[in-house]
């Protein structure tokens, strides 16, 4: 009995849960390796999203003999280049609507009310608005949940900036070492594993290596050319701050699927303070660079490569919100991609196993 398979499973079951239950009542002991995690888990999770977007050139300049680090020296000085170029071109506009939006966010919601208040006047409107509207109510709520995450924001601006100076203090040089020495990585992995696993182990880094590639540099492709769409269209349409809505719907539509309509939210609502016309047609806008986004360049760009059903996506989204806020959102798509191929793998390796003792 002491020497069959499901005694010595359960017994290593018990084990794991009594040293988890162990290091829960001594938890003290880790608080500071946890806090450590904390404070680097956002540079390295900004160098790991810049390390896949920077390794095929860095790639391609190898194999041109260049030295590799010569290659990431070369990338750090073209992107200072960009941020200069960015700070001249770019930065004077986007700073202007900044302050205009933290000077005018106060009146937002009086303004608001005084839109309402014009489409009740209208007897069409008057009837799918009625004095008392519960889209208003929201509407407004949302307004003031901004306003106070704003405030609260500038009154915690010292640690905001401590946070950003940590963050690019840290990030270019874990960026370095990742770009310079991610060829050694993967033997270390290996090695760990038994001998003859080492081979599935080998095809399983590479299979994840590639599905976090191809997600990664697609969804930055992707968001970039959208978001470029969409700052034309706001142009065109007169929208106000929309060199700033443009990169805010950038940054929140790298959350696949429900990003898109997080991101329309506070276009629309801007744009309604300004005109009920002027959200409708920021609406159209949003509608038709989505609808180039997902039907003519997904398709070019990811092919059939993301494999990921939409609700499977939402649920996901919502545990890593509720986890670990943005971060989880962020992170819950490559972590269900990394471990969707590390299950489907071992269980592969499993039942081949017992294919090979059946036969035995």
């Amino acid at each position: 009995m002491l020497q069959s398979k499901y005694f010595r499973t359960c017994l290593g079951i018990i084990a794991a849960l009594l040293i988890i239950y162990l290091g829960a009542k001594v938890k003290f002991i880790f608080n500071p390796i946890v806090l450590l995690f904390k404070l680097l888990l956002v540079p390295v999770m900004l160098a790991g999203f810049m390390y896949y977007l920077l390794r095929p050139i860095v790639n391609y300049l190898e194999k041109h003999h260049w030295k590799r680090s010569l290659s990431i020296l070369s990338i750090y000085l073209v992107f200072v280049g960009l941020i200069a170029l960015f700070s001249v071109l770019v930065w004077p506009t986007l700073r202007e609507q900044v302050i205009t939006f933290a000077e005018n966010a106060p009146y937002f919601v009086e303004d608001l009310q005084k839109q309402f208040e014009a489409l009740q006047k209208n007897s069409f409107f008057a009837r799918a608005l009625p004095s008392e509207s519960e889209i208003y109510a929201r509407v407004s709520e949302y307004l003031n949940g901004l306003i106070m995450a704003v405030t609260d924001s500038i009154s915690n601006f010292i640690s905001v900036v401590s946070n950003v100076v940590v963050i690019i203090a840290t990030v270019p040089i874990v960026l370095y070492y990742m770009l310079k020495e991610s060829s050694k990585l993967p033997p270390k992995i290996l090695h760990i594993l038994p001998r003859k696993y080492r081979k599935e182990g080998k095809e399983a880094l590479r299979e994840i290596d590639t599905a976090l590639s191809n997600f990664i540099v697609g969804r930055v492709v992707l968001n970039l050319i959208l978001g470029v769409l969409m700052y034309i269209g706001f142009l065109i349409i007169g929208l106000p701050y929309s060199l700033l809505l443009a990169l805010i719907s950038i940054v929140l539509n790298l959350i696949p699927y429900v990003g898109a309509i997080i991101a329309a939210i506070p276009v629309v609502i801007i744009g309604f303070i300004d005109s009920p016309s002027v959200a409708v047609w920021s609406l159209v806008v949003i509608i038709i660079s989505q609808q180039i986004q997902d039907n003519l360049l997904t398709p070019i760009i990811y092919g059939k490569q993301l494999d990921i059903h939409p609700m499977t996506a939402i649920v996901l989204l919502l545990i890593g919100g509720d986890v670990s806020g943005i971060v989880g959102v962020i992170l819950a798509i490559p972590v269900y991609m990394i471990a969707k191929i590390i299950i489907v793998r071992g269980y592969g390796l499993f039942l081949a196993e017992k294919v090979d003792d059946m036969k035995e």
